[in-house]
């Protein structure tokens, strides 16, 4: 499998939401499966957070529609892992 390095383009038919963008993650990446998402329940994991437009979107639901700039393409989505520790 490849290394998935930078930016990563997504066509998504439909509503842009987070669920529709990382189901479409997931389906072109299979290998990120259960990494972003529980597997069974497909709950986002709790030390991975989601952005966009300078916004933490971490706990707004997930069938919420994502900014226009976001479905446009002119703003990113950031799927970001937290970093923790002492």
């Amino acid at each position: 499998m490849g290394k998935i390095a930078g930016e990563v383009h997504l066509e998504i038919e439909g509503a842009v939401t987070q669920r529709s963008v990382l189901d479409a993650l997931e389906s072109r990446y299979p290998m990120l499966r259960g990494t972003i998402r529980d597997h069974v329940t497909l709950q986002r994991r709790p030390f991975v957070r989601f952005f966009a437009c300078m916004e933490d979107l971490s706990h707004e639901p997930l069938d919420a529609l994502l900014p226009e700039a976001v479905a446009s393409g002119t703003e990113p989505y950031l799927v970001v892992g937290a970093v923790a520790g002492g």
